[in-house]
């Protein structure tokens, strides 16, 4: 993964706590007597207990284990004494599924580069051209996409008006943008194509945001705030998830599988960015997690040549690691926290949203969700004449 400030891949680090994945048919009973049975483990938060839609971010720190019921996960701070007596539990208790570290996640921004071809114009970007959502009728009226990043500038000016639903699940830090990334997705995503004397940048202008702050204004963020993130747009019923974000990890994971299945079968698409470990031509790096997971939609990142980003990672043997689909990444122009307004950077993170958009814009003209949604986006993409290893079935294009 790369944040916005190296052009170095970062490794994957680890909080300490563990990801509990249960099985489907396990009831809230099983799954806290699970967790119970664990030494140490004493408070237990549960999304189903608090009777909101979404755990406070504060709880998901205090509590020794946060069971998110509608996913069938949980997190749970366990030190290297408990480690035993968790792996203990989980080899006698046939609810547990799998158990896993916990990871940090970063913003997965790319440095800019200097060739290019396709180039913005005065009206509108080149990601909008060349994914033809110009041309398309449908703007994403009546869909709910949730944006889960860095926040959002809730005063940007050319979003007044819009419907904005939002919550952080950053301890200590509102959903107001304070780095800029998250800002700069939901612009892409759902920003307006068209504005007065200025250039139009957004594939959905018609969509309901849903902004999730799951990570921090450095850009970082841990496995809680993600997975508190879907359970929220969960809840909301958000047709489309969008994370631009990341950690370098090549095999996949066990929870982020079984999530983007049961979200796939509660009608929800999850759209995660592939990464940018890549250096090509000599390296070609390799998907990272959370969209290394097969029932999630990884996005690879296309050069204004609407060939392969150097940074963007291929796809690899592990289950689950392939491309799905590829669209611009690269010198993507969209909002940004003000006073700046507008802001041009790289990286699968860039290309993550137009595909988020252009899946918004399917379910609008088409009804399609969750499994029909995918293939929808997978067969209307534009085939390029490059490896599917590298780009999927090719360019999201809008309907």
């Amino acid at each position: 993964m790369i944040t916005d400030d190296t052009d170095s891949p970062v490794e994957a680090e680890t909080t300490g706590r563990q990801i509990i994945t249960f099985t489907e048919d396990s009831t809230h009973e099983q799954r806290v007597a699970a967790l119970n049975a664990v030494r140490g483990v004493d408070s237990i938060t549960s999304s189903d207990e608090i009777g909101q839609e979404a755990i406070p971010a504060d709880q998901l720190e205090d509590a020794d284990a946060t069971i998110f019921e509608r996913l069938g996960v949980a997190v749970a701070t366990i030190n290297p004494t408990q480690f035993e007596s968790l792996n203990e539990v989980a080899r006698q208790n046939p609810a547990i599924v799998a158990v896993e570290p916990e990871h940090v996640v970063h913003a997965l921004a790319a440095p800019l580069a200097t060739e290019t071809h396709l180039a913005d114009g005065r009206r509108n970007t080149w990601g909008l051209q060349a994914t033809r959502a110009l041309a398309s009728q449908f703007d994403g009226s009546g869909v709910r996409v949730a944006v889960l990043d860095t926040g959002f500038d809730l005063e940007h000016p050319d979003f007044a008006g819009r419907s904005i639903t939002s919550k952080s699940f950053v301890v200590g830090q509102e959903v107001q943008d304070g780095n800029g990334h998250g800002t700069h997705c939901v612009g892409t995503s759902c920003g307006p194509r068209a504005i007065p004397n200025a250039r139009g940048y957004g594939i959905a202008p018609g969509a309901a945001i849903f902004v999730g702050k799951v990570l921090s204004n450095q850009g970082t963020g841990s496995d809680t705030g993600i997975l508190a993130g879907i359970e929220w747009a969960l809840a909301n019923r958000c047709q489309v998830i969008s994370m631009s974000l990341g950690a370098n990890i090549p095999q996949p994971v066990v929870a982020y599988e079984t999530i983007g299945q049961r979200a796939l079968a509660a009608g929800t698409l999850i759209i995660a960015a592939a990464g940018n470990n890549a250096r090509r031509p000599a390296d070609p790096g390799f998907i990272g997690s959370p969209a290394n997971s097969a029932s999630i939609m990884a996005v690879g990142a296309l050069a204004s040549d609407l060939k392969m980003a150097a940074f963007s990672a291929r796809a690899t043997v592990v289950p689950g690691g392939a491309i799905d689909i590829a669209a611009p990444g690269f010198e993507v122009y969209s909002s940004w926290p003000m006073p700046d307004r507008y802001q041009t950077i790289s990286g699968t993170s860039m290309a993550t949203p137009h595909v988020a958009g252009i899946a918004a814009l399917v379910v609008q003209s088409t009804g399609k969700t969750g499994k029909e949604l995918w293939k929808s986006l997978v067969n209307g993409a534009e085939v390029l004449p490059l490896p599917p290893t590298d780009a999927g079935a090719g360019l999201a294009t809008a309907p």
